[in-house]
């Protein structure tokens, strides 16, 4: 049984930076073509390189001010897309393609302080993420980044 669940950038929140055109740190949103694979962090798809329209802003997965509070950049699609939907499985498409979305699992307590972190590599990564619950009870939730860009993609709670 599984013990987590996969948290995307909600669509509504996406809405928001899609009509103001600014994100939360006063920041314009680039609207841009893909050069890149991303992923959207709503849908948590590939983007279809020199296709898609995709917007970068800035963006803190966090709620509490503190040093771990992260901004950094991020990219959705240009046009509403539907919310990851399969919540109880890491998004097959990067789980897959371990070269272009190497990963890294970032663990933090309830308090927003990092203690934890592992490189999946070539670990199965939804086996992974039961195991740390399974074993790090001081972990209240995971970050997956991208290990090479360090960049945020979802947020995964412990169920």
């Amino acid at each position: 049984m599984k013990n987590f669940k996969i948290v995307p950038l909600s669509e509504r929140y996406a809405k928001k930076i899609r009509d103001k055109g600014i994100d939360d740190f006063e920041n314009p949103v680039v609207e841009q073509l893909a050069t890149g694979l991303g992923p959207c962090r709503v849908s948590l798809k590939p983007f279809n390189k020199n296709i898609d329209r995709r917007l970068l802003f800035t963006h803190s997965p966090f709620q509490i001010h503190n040093a771990f509070n992260q901004p950094g950049p991020v990219f959705i699609q240009a046009e509403e897309v539907e919310e990851y939907q399969d919540v109880y499985r890491f998004p097959e498409q990067i789980k897959a393609d371990k070269q272009n979305f190497p990963l890294t699992l970032v663990g933090y307590n309830s308090n927003q302080m990092m203690v934890f972190t592992q490189l999946v590599g070539e670990a199965d990564v939804d086996e992974l993420i039961v195991e740390i619950f399974e074993n790090q009870p001081e972990v209240a939730y995971l970050h997956a980044r991208n290990a090479e860009a360090c960049c945020y993609i979802c947020k995964i709670e412990r169920l």
